[in-house]
């Protein structure tokens, strides 16, 4: 039958509406853009007949889309919670992330809630469970830790809501789909920055110091594993010695600046490199160089290419970051997020084993990059971040030298 609505349909509506009382809500304009010109005078009498009106619904019931019908029926369903984890280990989420998804749902037409779990587990969930009860059918969580993020993600299973874990894999977890960064890679980035910074200082001997992230993050986890891939020919053959080695809880960029002057101190000040997980443990670290006055002469690390991990770049203070372009992570997210809340089925070529689980998870992984000084610009071209962001008047000259417009 499809969904035309013809007259003998209209007919039978009419006749049936008192014996099938009401069955749900109806759209009065969309009933009469469809009905046909004949028989007008059982269409006026389905019109004007209230009992008629909500047996039509039955009818109008059957011209759901399918998974490619695309109909504003299916659009008009469509309703996608998001919960992002916090603004404080890192400001992409609020400044970058929220803006890339909340322009694609509006592009797309659909309903959408994000909100932010602000570092506070029980938050996430109380989120996650006001969500589910207003009616969203795909869920998409960036887990605080994968026992809280477990927890939502098969609550929303138990209800059939497919759900999508953004830039954090929830171990342990059933999420439909993986969305994020090549974890590893980064973590590769950043430890052939620190090496190449310490070359170019001339630094054949060193001694560094390890910010990782949160022990709760998988992310973490892979950074850790990628950097040490990195460094570890460097440590085996005596070349680097590590001074201190700590993960941060939740990425407290406070408490980063903490254990980084401990390890400062445990080693006499002899510190001539630090990997710092992101840009917010990295100016950290540099906080404290600063008060000891050897910042710029003790390369950092970082990653996500915050505006203040580029203009401490721009500065000298930090060694290079790692650029993961979130429009690209928010446009994958938001396309499958947007497909599956219209009853989609979207297929991903790639997958992830969940080492809890040994689950395959469908994902999409992107490629991050390394930034230094020289090309702070290619952040600032992808639109990312601008010149009047990041090049204040202390840093003009800076901006200048590295060619960013």
């Amino acid at each position: 039958m499809g969904c035309e609505l013809r007259s003998e349909q209209l007919c039978w509506a009419a006749q049936q509406g008192a014996s099938e009382g009401a069955r749900g809500p109806h759209d009065r304009t969309n009933a009469t853009e469809r009905r046909p010109g004949k028989d007008a005078t059982c269409a006026r009498k389905f019109l004007i007949a209230a009992t008629a009106l909500a047996a039509l619904s039955l009818i109008v019931a059957g011209c759901s889309s399918s998974s490619t019908g695309g109909s504003t029926t299916a659009a008009s369903k469509a309703k996608i919670g998001v919960i992002l984890p916090d603004s404080k280990s890192s400001a992409r989420w609020e400044t970058a992330d929220r803006k890339y998804l909340e322009a694609a749902f509006k592009t797309a037409g659909v309903a959408y809630d994000i909100q932010n779990a602000q570092g506070d587990a029980t938050q996430f969930q109380t989120i996650a469970d006001q969500m589910l009860t207003s009616g969203v059918n795909v869920l998409v969580i960036v887990n605080l830790d994968s026992g809280s993020g477990k927890a939502v993600l098969d609550k929303a299973k138990a209800q059939g809501i497919p759900t999508i874990d953004y830039d954090r894999l929830t171990l342990g977890g059933s999420a439909s789909y993986y969305v994020s960064f090549d974890n590893v890679e980064v973590g590769r980035l950043l430890g052939t920055g620190l090496i190449k910074c310490l070359t170019a200082d001339a630094k054949t001997k060193a001694n560094i110091t390890l910010l990782d992230g949160s022990p709760t993050d998988n992310n973490a986890t892979l950074l850790k594993q990628g950097a040490m891939e990195s460094l570890k020919p460097k440590i085996d053959a005596g070349d680097y010695a590590v001074v201190g080695d700590q993960a941060v809880a939740g990425w407290n960029n406070q408490l980063g600046g903490t254990i980084f002057e401990q390890m400062y101190t445990a080693a006499g000040g002899k510190v001539d490199g630090v990997l710092a997980a992101n840009d917010g443990l990295g100016n950290a670290a540099i906080a404290i160089l600063k008060k000891n006055k050897v910042n710029g002469m003790v390369p950092v690390t970082g990653q996500d290419a915050t505006d203040q991990g580029l203009q401490n770049v721009l500065a000298g203070d930090q060694c290079m970051t790692v650029y993961k372009a979130v429009k690209q992570e928010a446009d994958g997210a938001s396309a499958l997020a947007i497909a599956l809340s219209k009853g989609e089925k979207p297929t991903l070529s790639g997958t992830v084993k969940d080492t809890q689980t040994s689950r395959d998870v469908p994902t999409q992984l992107l490629k991050p990059v390394a930034i230094y000084f020289d090309n702070v610009k290619d952040v600032v071209a992808d639109g990312y971040t601008t010149a009047a962001a990041i090049c204040t008047a202390d840093l003009a000259a800076a901006c200048t030298r590295a060619g960013v417009k």
